[in-house]
């Protein structure tokens, strides 16, 4: 099967309510250079799931002080991941291009926690 074809493999509802997909605001970034690949250190304030930190290689498109105060879209419900000497609490999701990761941002201003719908 291929890739492609894997993926677009149907779930149902209860499965994609597994997920907490939330909105996020970054409150602080550091570059990382004990990463294997270009990353970030990125915090996020998600509201009543609280302040959370992650490891992001985004490195290519974003600055450090270009991600301060942008709202973002991340997974907070997968477990922590040891990444070298940090530990990551969320998946900051975006889509992979030729010239980098562009991360998924929120449209408008919705509040910390908002859960995707």
């Amino acid at each position: 099967m291929s890739e492609q074809a894997v993926a677009a493999q149907e779930i149902t509802w209860a499965d994609f309510e597994k997920v907490l997909i939330v909105a996020g605001t970054v409150t602080r970034v550091e570059p990382f250079p004990e990463a294997r690949k270009p990353a970030l250190k990125v915090w996020a304030d998600f509201g009543p799931y609280g302040e959370r930190k992650t490891s992001a290689q985004i490195a290519a498109l974003y600055a450090p002080e270009s991600l301060v105060g942008r709202q973002i879209v991340g997974v907070i419900n997968f477990p922590e991941k040891q990444i070298g000497p940090f530990r990551s609490q969320f998946l900051l999701t975006g889509f992979h291009t030729e010239q980098g990761v562009v991360i998924t941002a929120v449209e408008r201003p919705v509040p910390n926690g908002t859960r995707l719908a």
